[in-house]
């Protein structure tokens, strides 16, 4: 393995149904994080036939942010906070947990009718120590609205911190990294040692170079920190830059919460599990308006 990178970690994949695989790279067993990325999922691409989708019933978070980008698709969210939109492709959702909240994620009804291909990131980020237990919030960026640059040949956006000179409009109370990128037509680039302290690059689609390493498909490089980085992808590859400052202090992820304790964890269990007994009315979790399902704590 080349000496600029520090691990490779191979995805987890696993079927949820109807052919929608979801390829897990982090958490990994000795790599929790990088930066304040503590999740990372690849799911599709997926193809729905008209009258079929995918429905992620309303479910709490604690403690992070989540943040979707898509390729292909869309997705209908929902929260407690009363936001009710679609992200498509190019846009960023980033909705802020903070001492809790509760979403849900469909298909779309036009979507729904004449079937769609599924296709996108998302990863969860540790809200620092002094955040986690904020007000919840939430935040659409339209495509638009997200910085783009030529990275070498690759058509590269901002998703959220500064990147190659470029600052994107998301806000987050932490040191943050994230680009996501397409090279059609191949591209050849340097990661500079003062972009983040931790970085980390994932192929959703081809393959990426670092001298004479080949990073495959759904794998993702750790670079090794404090060295430029070269690297090299053939055309039709699409791939992710991600990761920050080191995050103040350990984590832990139990289903859908994070907290740098354990019993913080499990108070938030119990949150959901008496909200939906007493029927989500004046309890800590509600449900996102319209919405009458949920899904209930593993194993209860």
């Amino acid at each position: 393995m080349s000496d600029l990178i520090e691990q490779i970690i191979k995805p987890r994949e696993r079927d949820l149904g109807d052919g929608f695989v979801v390829r897990r790279i982090l958490p990994f067993h000795n790599r929790k994080m990088v930066g304040p990325f503590i999740f990372f999922d690849h799911f599709g691409p997926v193809d729905y036939a008209p009258g079929h989708g995918f429905d992620v019933r309303p479910h709490p978070h604690i403690g992070l942010s989540t943040v979707t980008f898509l390729y292909d698709g869309a997705i209908r969210h929902k929260d407690t906070l009363g936001n009710d939109l679609v992200i498509r492709p190019g846009a960023v959702n980033w909705m802020t947990a903070g001492r809790g909240i509760c979403h849900s994620e469909r298909t779309p009804d036009e979507e729904r009718a004449n079937g769609q291909t599924m296709h996108g990131i998302q990863t969860w980020v540790a809200l620092p120590k002094e955040h986690a237990e904020t007000a919840p919030d939430f935040v659409h960026h339209p495509a638009e609205t997200l910085p783009e640059f030529d990275l070498g040949g690759a058509h590269a956006r901002v998703l959220a911190g500064t990147a190659f000179g470029h600052q994107s409009p998301v806000e987050f109370p932490w040191e943050i990294w994230y680009v996501g990128a397409d090279a059609d037509n191949g591209a050849r680039f340097t990661i500079g040692a003062d972009e983040a302290e931790e970085r980390a690059l994932y192929v959703a689609l081809g393959e990426a170079h670092i001298e004479d390493q080949v990073i495959e498909a759904g794998q993702m490089a750790i670079l090794k920190p404090g060295t430029d980085v070269s690297v090299a992808v053939p055309e039709g590859s699409r791939f992710m830059l991600a990761g920050g400052a080191p995050m103040d202090g350990p984590r832990l992820i139990d289903w859908n919460l994070v907290a740098t304790d354990k019993a913080r964890i499990e108070q938030a269990k119990q949150d959901w599990r008496e909200s939906a007994e007493n029927g989500w009315q004046n309890t800590v979790f509600t449900l996102p308006p319209g919405e009458d399902e949920y899904i209930p704590l593993p194993g209860d």
